[in-house]
This record gives structure tokens, C-alpha cells and sequence, in this order.
């Protein structure tokens, strides 16, 4: 937890509730513990999509699919979602709820390696939300450059792990070192490449907000 638990209870505790399909997949995934985005990055999220009104979406990190049905809720109603996953248990289930939820005409999945994807997408998108193996974002990132539009916006999701990404290196379990250096050049790159400017807001577990000079 990066922020103090009581105030993100409080500021939780304020929120009104998602659509009818949206909270029955949300409560679908909790209880078999597949992560989605937190209920205050829900709501920066919506917020976000107001503000750009995106027309077209890329997602990196399908899961079963919360995210982007969510964006297709509180974009433009002609906005096209493109969404990529490669865990292929997840993938069916995304498919279906997509399916339940009446989407499956704006929401396309692509499914496989998202690296090999990204380097085979030519269109531009006006918004992208990054969501997926936190080691690969480093990996991802000169792709997702060059994919999203002029004035477009980058979210990165997840990015401080639950405050980890302030301690040093050996601080950090064995397992998680390769992310957490891989995370704080991610971080560091954002803040200093020239084509983009970047915010890194203490929500949720951390989020970077990223617009394409």
C-alpha cells in the first residue's frame, strides 16, 4: 500500500457503483483472484476518458477484459478499442465477457506475444493503457512511442509495487529484482525522453501519465 489504507477506504467509500456487467465481472474476477484495476484507478481512469475522449484505444494487457470494457463505457461511443493478451486461459474468458456485455463489434482482441504485436500495428492511437508483465514495459515502451498519436495520452499502470520501486535493489526479494530494476528505468526513461511528458501519481499502486508532445 503506497498511500495510507484509511484514506483509500474513504475515498473508495464515496464511489458509486459500475455498471450491472461491469460489477459482475469484477466481483467474478476477485473470487478467482485475477487482478484488475483498483476501484480509484477505476475512477481516474473514467475521468481520463472524459477529459481525451480517445477514438481509438490500444491496451497492453487484456486479463479478462474489466479494463476494457470499462473504457468502451466512458469513451465516445465511436471509439475503437484494441486490446492484446497472450495468457491464453484468459483469453476465452475475455471473449465471452466481451460477448455478455454486447461489445464484441468495438472491442478487438489480438492474442500472442505483445512485443511481436506492437512491432506489427501501424495505426495510431490517441490512447493507450499499458496493463501487462511490468518487466516488459521497458521493452514495450519504444513501440508504444511510436504507436500513439501527437497529444495522445500513455497510462502505465502499476508502476511503484506497492512501494517497493523506493528501495534499494537488495531490499527487494530475489524474485522481484529483475522488475524492479527493470520498473525504475521504465520510470526514469518516461520522466526524460523528449517526446513525451509524464506524471507519476501515487494511485492505486502507482500510475504514470504520459502525453506524446
Amino acid at each position: 500500500m503506497i498511500v495510507d489504507e484509511r484514506m483509500v477506504t474513504f475515498i473508495n467509500s464515496l464511489e458509486t457503483e459500475n455498471s450491472e456487467i461491469l460489477e459482475t465481472i469484477e466481483k467474478e474476477a476477485l473470487e478467482t483472484f485475477v487482478p484488475i484495476i483498483r476501484k480509484e484507478m477505476q475512477s481516474f481512469m473514467k475521468v481520463l476518458l472524459a477529459i481525451q475522449k480517445p477514438l481509438n484505444i490500444l491496451e497492453v494487457g487484456t486479463a479478462v477484459g474489466f479494463s476494457a470494457l470499462l473504457m468502451s463505457e466512458y469513451a465516445p461511443e465511436e471509439c475503437r478499442i484494441t486490446t492484446i493478451e497472450k495468457y491464453e486461459k484468459r483469453i476465452p474468458i475475455a471473449k465471452e465477457n466481451f460477448r455478455r456485455a454486447g461489445k464484441e463489434d468495438k472491442i478487438t482482441l489480438l492474442e500472442g506475444d505483445a512485443l511481436e504485436i506492437l512491432k506489427g500495428l501501424e495505426e495510431k492511437y490517441d490512447f493507450i493503457f499499458m496493463d501487462a508483465a511490468k518487466a516488459q514495459y521497458i521493452n514495450y515502451m519504444p513501440e508504444v512511442i511510436r504507436l500513439l498519436e501527437k497529444g495522445g495520452v500513455l497510462v502505465s499502470d502499476n508502476v511503484l509495487q506497492d512501494g517497493d520501486i523506493i528501495e534499494s535493489r537488495f531490499a527487494v526479494e530475489r524474485r522481484n529484482r529483475t522488475i524492479h530494476s527493470r520498473m525504475r528505468e521504465y520510470l526514469y526513461r518516461l520522466k526524460h525522453e523528449e517526446q513525451l511528458l509524464t506524471s507519476i501519481i501515487p494511485l492505486g499502486d502507482g500510475v504514470a501519465i504520459s502525453t506524446k508532445k
